[in-house]
């Protein structure tokens, strides 16, 4: 297979919003078949599309900081006015004691002086410590906005976005926020003080002296935003580019040992090497243009520096100026360009921090799940009386997944589906869950259609177990226990028997104590699955939903499980979702599925005597595809 190119690339990993449409690949199933794309069209991010905005939410998360800003405000008054005041202060030095060759007081004059520069340090020292205590407290709020945010998305988000770059949002994005709130914010409003107040002092010391640096203002000035536009260009697409390359880093380690089956390596390291050298060539531009700001703006202040001290030199020497007065001048005209310098120098930091800002908004402006009714149901206990009435449902308005689905499920009662991948198994059961919701029809629990249930009150009632298993880094006890947290240990261990798991959880090196990390790397695929069978059991759920959770198992450790499955499913309505036909042959009702219809229905034995397609996949005559 060759490298895919860089615009599919770019495509697939650098989009921040959800396709169009959902393609269903070979099918019409759920996430395995059919359901949801990976990723939609799109592609690098450009300059942000309202940066006020942005700028206007940001300052609404400091607004819990305000009593600190204030105080860090005022140290920064004082650090500037120090500033100014200590340039000043040379005036009368020079022109009392070191121009006359006087001696006394000057010992004073310095003491006053250092006193004016050590109350500077201090205050710069306060309110940067102040700064750092509110940009950490200002993303540490942001993050768990964003954190809280992507636990009340729907399903169809996580089918849509691409984990690595949504890490990215987490990581490099707030990471930028948090570099400008440390110290772009405040040099930007020092150095907007810093230069008002110079200027002012510059005017009072010599009128016809400021008229030259006031000359180079519209050079600073047209130079900065120049630079500035692309500056901001470039770090918006440097950011997009960043986070392509994270989504692809995440997805290719991930996936490392499906890479080294099909011996894709080579092909690999082509696309994550035209991934790096776009980002190299979007960071080469951001930091130029970044860096080139502080160079430019600085040798245009040496240019005003050296006017203002050849014609002030001339004005001494005309007996139109003293020299202290030329001394602080020329010292406030450099003083006077350190601001620009600083103001320019935090630009790219301010433009990086503005677009990976506008990335984490754009999740937090995501639709979250609908919300519950007002009057949304939330009973004690749920029995399982489960009735699907002429359901229809499509991922896509314009592709139907589902079309008129009727069925029911009582306690106690076992019901699986058949039929080729794509056909609408597996969104069956994300229906019941509300991962998604129906186009028409009703699903009815106990009675109740779902949508009148709590959202936490119908999952806690559901439990599921996924052909694809997940497990978190921790004990095999909080692995197990994570299916209902109040649970006893020996309920845990129960639960473990039940699904055939406690004889190798004993054998691990610490027990139910052993520590599993990388989504239990350490452990085989089938006893992967089994842990997630004893976390469904543990659950207590009178509703449970079976996906392939057989498949990653052998013949002989199947067999337990079915035992196990067998104490389970007592007096719960049981899903089954599942390629194996032994797993379904002692069900209640076995629905075919073919293209999103239930085509044929019955128990096994009535199946096979009406020569069906269920006859025929029984038989050999015909195979799940």
């Amino acid at each position: 297979m060759a490298a895919r190119s860089f615009e599919t690339l770019s495509k697939r990993y650098s989009s921040h919003k959800p396709p169009k449409g959902m393609p269903g690949g070979p099918g019409m199933g759920g996430p395995r078949g059919g359901g949801p794309g990976r990723r939609g069209p799109g592609g690098p991010g450009g300059k942000p599309k309202n940066t006020k905005t942005t700028i206007v939410r940001l300052l609404g998360y400091l607004k819990a900081f305000r009593f600190r800003i204030g105080i860090a405000f005022f140290f920064m008054v004082v650090r500037a006015i120090s500033q100014i005041a200590g340039a000043y202060t040379l005036r009368p030095i020079i022109n009392d004691y070191i121009a006359v060759g006087k001696m006394e007081g000057f010992v004073y004059a310095l003491a006053v002086l250092a006193g004016i520069y050590i109350v500077g340090v201090v205050s710069t020292y306060v309110q940067n410590r102040i700064m750092i205590s509110v940009s950490q407290g200002t993303i540490e709020t942001i993050r768990n906005d964003l954190f809280q945010k992507v636990q009340k998305l729907p399903v169809r988000f996580y089918d849509t976005e691409n984990t690595g770059e949504i890490m990215s949002r987490f990581t490099n994005d707030v990471d930028n926020i948090g570099m400008m709130l440390d110290s772009a914010v405040m040099s930007l409003v020092f150095g907007i003080i810093n230069l008002v107040g110079t200027f002012a002092m510059m005017l009072y010391t010599n009128v016809w002296l400021s008229l030259i640096t006031a000359a180079f203002l519209p050079i600073f000035i047209r130079g900065g935003a120049l630079i500035g536009k692309r500056s901001r260009k470039y770090h918006s697409q440097q950011q997009a580019a960043l986070g392509a390359l994270n989504g692809y880093i995440e997805e290719t380690v991930s996936g490392q040992k499906v890479v080294k089956v099909f011996c894709h390596e080579k092909d690999c390291e082509e696309e994550f090497s035209m991934l790096n050298d776009d980002l190299r060539g979007k960071q080469f531009f951001a930091q130029f243009f970044g860096g080139i700001m502080g160079p430019v703006m600085g040798n245009t202040s040496q240019v005003c520096y050296s006017l203002t001290a050849g014609i002030g030199g001339i004005l001494c020497a005309l007996g139109r100026f003293d020299i202290g007065g030329l001394t602080i001048f020329v010292n406030y005209s450099r003083q006077f360009s350190h601001p620009i310098n600083e103001i320019s120098m935090q630009i790219s930091t301010f433009f990086s921090a503005l677009a990976g800002a506008e990335r984490v908004f754009q999740i937090m402006d995501r639709e979250p799940e609908a919300e519950d009714k007002e009057d949304a149901v939330s009973p004690g206990k749920i029995h399982g009386d489960v009735v699907l009435e002429h359901v229809t449902f499509g991922y896509n308005p314009d592709k139907t997944v589902l079309k008129d689905i009727s069925l029911y499920a009582h306690p106690g009662q076992k019901i699986a589906f058949v039929g080729s991948t794509g056909a609408g198994k597996t969104t069956i059961t994300n229906l019941l869950n509300r991962f998604y919701d129906i186009d028409s029809g009703t699903i009815t629990i106990d009675g109740v259609n779902i949508k009148d249930y709590s959202r936490s009150t119908l999952r806690k009632n559901i439990a599921m177990v996924l052909q694809d298993t997940h497990l978190f880094t921790g004990t095999v006890m909080e692995n197990i226990r994570y299916g209902r947290l109040d649970a006893t240990d020996e309920e845990v261990i129960a639960a473990a028997k039940t699904a055939s798991a406690h004889s190798f959880i004993m054998r691990l090196s610490d027990g139910y104590q052993t520590v599993l990390t990388g989504d239990g790397a350490n452990l085989s695929q089938g006893q992967r699955q089994l842990l997630n069978i004893a976390r469904a059991a543990l659950s207590k759920a009178p509703i449970l939903v079976l996906d392939e959770a057989t498949s990653s198992v052998d013949t002989r450790t199947e067999r337990h499980i079915e035992h196990g499955m067998d104490r389970l499913m007592e007096d719960r309505t049981t899903f089954v979702i599942a390629h194996r036909l032994s797993t379904v042959r002692n069900a209640n009702a076995i629905m075919v599925l073919e293209n999103g219809e239930i085509i044929e229905r019955g128990d096994h034995d009535e199946l096979l005597a009406l020569g069906g397609r269920y006859y025929e996949l029984c038989t050999g005559q015909k195979e799940l595809d």
